[in-house]
C-alpha cells in the first residue's frame, strides 16, 4: 500500500466526484453475469463507506486516495477473475489500516468472511523490538497464514501490489527501490506459483523499470524498434499453420506473445549475450476449442503432430504440461520449431480452458474444479504444504520467507514411491526431502535410500522419473547438518522442529550443570551474569549456551579463568565491553570525512560507509546505502543480496549519490572468452596498461582444446571507464566475449 497523505492541492472537487462515479460504474459493468441477489447493494455499501473513510486522503501523485481501492477492485475482476466478495474486500482493503475503523465494525457491517479477508490484508501494527527482525517478513507471513483458509487474501494483495507498482513514479527513489525489490523478491514469485503469469511478468517488468531504469528503457526501445520485423515473421510462420488447421476442421485461434522485458534481461545476464542474440524473444500460442473436455488432450497432441510434419521440432525443447500439469494448475504443450529463415520459434498448444487458467491462475482453477470431479489438484496440495509450514512453531519470519521463496520459482521433478505413487518435488530436492514428503517420522529416521534399486546417501539429488525407496532405523535422529542440503520447506521445518525440541530438552540439563558450576565459583546465577557468559561466547541466546554446555561443546571448567574480584568485593564475570547503539541513532551517529566518493541520506551528508563485497560497486553504478549495526554498506541496486535486504528491511535504505569531483580507483572484474591465438594475452595486457593506463591487480588465463577463459582484476575510475575498456577488449582478434563480473 502506498502511503496516503493529507495534503490539499487546488483541485476540482466536482470533476473528481464525477470521475469517481465513472470508475465505479465501470467496475459494476465488469461484474455483469457474476452478481447475485444482494451483491450490488453490498458493493455499493462498501463503495460509499470507502469513499467516506478516505475522503480527506490523497496519494503522493495528488489524486484522491479512493482511486486506488477502485483500481484494485477492477484488477481483481478483470485480470484475476474474482467475484463480488473480493470486490467488497478490495474496496475496503485499506480502511482498517489507514483509519479509526476496527475489524469488529467491518464484521458488523459486512459479515465475518469480509472481516477475515480484510484482517489478512491489514499489516501488523507496532515496531518490533529486535533490530534483526523484519516487519516486512512478518507482514508477509501474516498474509500467507490466510492462504489455507481463503486464497482471495493473497489474490487481492497481488492486485494491490500491481496497482502500486503501476503508480510508483510519484514516490521517492529510495521508496521505489524498497517497493520494487520487495515485489521482485516476494510478490512476483507468489504470482508465479498461483499461476498468474501475466501479473507476474508485469510485476517483474515494473520492478526492473524502477530498479534499473537505463536497462529497462534500452530493452523497451529495442523491442519497439524490432516490432514490425517480428510481426512480419509471425505472420510468415503462422500462415501455413492457419491453413493446415483450418483444412483439418479445428476451431482455434493463434496469437503471438512477446517475452517480458525482465525475462529477456535475465537471459542476457545468464548467458552473457546481447539482445540481438536472443532467438526466443517471442512465442506463438495456438488455442484450440475442442467440443468436449474429454477431447482436450487428443486435439492438442494431434495439432502437435501436424506441426512437426510442417516444421522441424527440437525434441530437447518439448515440454508436456498437459499429461502432468504444473503445481499451479498450468496446462500446455510446448515445443520449439525451426521456422522460415532457420529461426527457432517456441509454440504453445492449449485449449481455451487451459488458456483461461494460464491467464487468471488460481481463480480460474477453482472455476473449473467441479468439472475435474472435485479432486485435489497439485495446487491445493502445495497450499496445504505451505499451511503446514506456517503452523510450525518456528517464530523466525525471515527463515520462513526464505524457505517458502525457494519453492515459489523452483521447477519441478516427478518422482515415484516403490508402489508407483507420484511425488512432486522442487528441482534439486534430495532423498531426504523425499523421505519427509512421505511422512515426518520417515524423514526423522531416514538412514539412506535406494534410487532405482541403487543405494544412495541422504544428500543425493533426485531426478525426474526415479523410483525411491527410503531406508529407516529408529536409531537415527535429525542432525543440524541436514539443513545444509534439504531444500523443501516441509523438510526444513520438520528438522528445525525436532532440533528445537532436542535443544530445549538438552538446555534443561545444561542449566543444571551451569548452576552447579556458578555455585562452586561463588557466583550468583543471575540473569546479568548468565547474559555476560552468553555474550562472551558470542551466542545469540541463553538456550544456545545451555545446549552447548549439555553436549560438552563448552568446558564449564574454563569459566574459572574468567572470574575476577570486583571493585565492591563481589565476584563478577569479566566480559569485553560493547557499546550498544539503538538502530534509530546509527544514521545520525556515523560520521565520515567530507568530500568522499558518495553523498548519503536526505541531507546529502557524508557518512562513514563501506562498499559491499557481494557486488563491488564502482562509480557510475546505481547504488543505495543500507544501515547495519556495523555501519552503512553500499550495494548496487541489481545486487542479489541487496534485493533481499531491501525486501526485508526497507526502512534501513539510505539514498546514495556519487560525487562529481572525486577521482577514486575501484576494483572491478572482467571475464574474457575466446580462441587461444598466439600473442592474445600480450595484446590484451597492452590495451589495459598502455592505451587505458589501468593498473592490474590480478590476471589469470585457462586454455582447453583451443579455447581460453581469462579473468582480469583491474582498477577503474567509473562505469564509463570500464565499459570503454570492455568494448576495446572485444575488438581484440580471438576475443569472443568480454563482460563485467562481480567476482574479483
Amino acid at each position: 500500500m502506498l502511503e496516503p497523505t493529507t495534503d490539499k492541492p487546488i483541485i476540482d472537487l466536482e470533476q473528481e466526484k464525477k470521475e469517481i462515479l465513472c470508475r465505479y460504474r465501470t467496475l459494476l459493468k465488469s461484474l455483469r453475469g457474476k452478481l447475485e441477489k444482494g451483491d450490488k447493494l453490498m458493493i455499493r455499501k462498501a463503495f460509499d463507506f470507502a469513499v467516506e473513510q478516505h475522503k480527506d486522503m490523497r496519494r503522493k501523485s495528488g489524486e484522491p486516495y479512493i482511486y486506488h481501492p477502485i483500481a484494485v477492485a477492477q484488477i481483481v475482476v478483470d485480470e484475476i477473475g474474482l467475484g463480488p466478495t473480493a470486490v467488497v474486500c478490495a474496496l475496503l482493503h485499506d480502511v482498517v489500516e489507514d483509519t479509526e475503523i476496527t475489524l469488529e465494525e467491518i464484521e458488523g457491517m459486512f459479515g465475518k468472511k469480509v472481516m477475515q479477508i480484510i484482517d489478512g490484508l491489514t499489516k501488523i501494527s507496532g515496531v518490533l523490538i529486535d533490530e534483526n527482525s523484519s516487519v516486512q517478513a512478518e507482514n508477509f507471513r501474516k498474509m500467507l497464514l490466510t492462504l489455507g483458509d481463503d486464497v482471495r487474501v493473497i489474490l487481492i494483495k497481488l492486485a494491490d501490489r500491481l496497482h502500486n507498482m503501476r503508480t510508483l513514479e510519484s514516490m521517492k527513489r529510495e521508496k521505489q527501490l524498497k517497493i520494487a525489490s520487495e515485489t521482485l523478491f516476494l510478490y512476483a514469485p507468489l504470482a508465479h506459483r498461483l499461476g498468474l503469469y501475466t501479473i507476474k511478468n508485469e510485476l517483474e517488468d515494473l520492478s526492473l523499470k524502477y530498479k534499473e531504469p537505463d536497462v529497462y528503457n534500452m530493452l523497451e526501445e529495442k523491442l519497439a524498434a524490432t516490432q514490425k520485423e517480428r510481426n512480419r515473421y509471425i505472420n510468415k510462420f503462422s500462415l501455413p499453420i492457419i491453413n493446415l488447421l483450418t483444412d483439418k476442421g479445428y476451431k482455434f485461434n493463434i496469437k503471438g506473445r512477446v517475452k517480458s522485458i525482465h525475462s529477456i534481461w535475465m537471459k542476457m545476464q545468464k548467458q552473457n549475450i546481447p539482445f540481438e542474440e536472443i532467438y526466443d524473444v517471442f512465442a506463438i500460442r495456438i488455442i484450440v476449442e475442442p467440443p468436449t473436455l474429454e477431447e482436450e488432450k487428443t486435439q492438442c497432441f494431434a495439432i502437435f503432430s501436424l506441426l512437426t510434419d510442417l516444421y522441424t521440432s527440437n525434441r530437447f525443447r518439448t515440454r508436456d504440461w498437459i499429461s502432468t500439469p504444473r503445481t499451479n494448475g498450468y496446462e500446455s504443450l510446448h515445443t520449439t520449431l525451426l521456422g522460415p529463415d532457420n529461426k527457432w520459434v517456441e509454440v504453445q498448444i492449449r485449449t481455451t480452458r487451459m488458456d483461461d487458467i494460464a491467464e487468471k491462475g488460481y481463480a480460474a482453477h477453482w472455476k473449473y474444479k467441479d468439472k475435474e470431479n472435485g479432486k485435489e489438484s497439485a495446487l491445493d496440495e502445495w497450499i496445504g504444504k505451505i499451511r503446514e509450514v506456517l503452523e510450525s512453531a518456528d517464530s523466525n519470519a525471515l527463515d520462513f520467507v526464505d524457505d517458502v521463496k525457494l519453492q515459489l520459482f523452483a521447477e519441478e521433478i516427478f518422482t515415484f514411491t516403490p508402489k508407483g505413487e507420484l511425488k512432486r518435488l522442487p528441482n534439486g530436492a534430495t532423498a531426504l526431502d523425499f523421505a519427509y514428503e512421505i511422512h515426518t517420522h520417515v524423514g526423522n529416521t531416514c538412514l539412506g535410500a535406494k534410487v532405482n534399486n541403487k543405494l544412495v546417501p541422504l544428500s543425493y539429488k533426485l531426478h525426474s522419473g526415479e523410483q525411491i525407496e527410503i531406508l529407516t532405523t529408529e536409531k537415527q535422529t535429525p542432525k543440524e547438518e541436514w539443513l545444509n542440503f534439504v531444500i523443501t520447506a516441509r523438510a526444513k521445518t520438520k528438522i528445525k522442529e525436532y532440533l528445537r525440541e532436542f535443544k530445549r530438552t538438552k538446555s534443561i540439563e545444561g542449566k543444571e550443570i551451569l548452576d552447579k558450576k556458578l555455585k562452586s565459583l561463588k557466583l550468583e546465577n543471575t540473569e546479568s551474569n548468565v547474559f555476560k557468559i552468553v555474550r562472551f561466547y558470542n551466542f545469540t541466546n541463553e538456550q544456545e549456551l545451555l545446549y552447548r554446555i549439555a553436549i560438552k561443546a563448552i568446558d564449564v571448567m574454563a569459566l574459572k579463568k574468567h572470574v575476577a574480584e570486583g571493585t565492591d568485593g563481589n565476584s563478577s564475570l569479566i566480559f569485553p565491553k560493547k557499546t550498544e547503539k539503538p538502530f534509530e541513532q546509527l544514521v545520525t551517529q556515523l560520521t565520515g570525512k567530507q568530500g568522499g566518493a558518495l553523498m548519503l541520506d536526505e541531507k546529502q551528508k557524508s557518512l562513514a560507509y563501506k562498499f559491499s563485497d557481494c557486488c563491488h560497486p564502482i562509480k557510475g553504478d546505481d547504488v543505495f546505502g543500507f544501515v547495519s549495526p556495523e555501519g552503512i554498506m553500499i550495494h548496487r541496486t541489481n545486487c542479489a543480496a541487496g534485493l533481499k535486504l531491501m525486501s526485508n528491511y526497507g526502512s534501513r535504505i539510505v539514498k546514495a549519490k556519487w560525487t562529481a569531483n572525486e577521482k577514486i580507483s575501484f576494483l572491478a572484474g572482467i571475464m574474457l572468452t575466446g580462441t587461444d591465438e598466439i600473442g592474445i594475452v600480450n595484446n590484451i595486457t597492452k590495451i589495459i596498461s598502455n592505451e587505458y593506463n589501468v593498473n592490474m591487480r590480478a590476471i589469470s588465463f585457462d586454455t582447453d582444446d583451443g579455447m581460453f577463459e581469462g579473468k582480469l582484476s583491474i582498477y577503474v575510475f567509473d562505469t564509463h571507464h570500464l565499459d570503454a575498456l570492455i568494448r576495446k577488449l572485444k575488438r581484440v582478434p580471438g576475443v569472443v566475449n568480454a563482460y563485467r563480473i562481480d567476482d574479483k
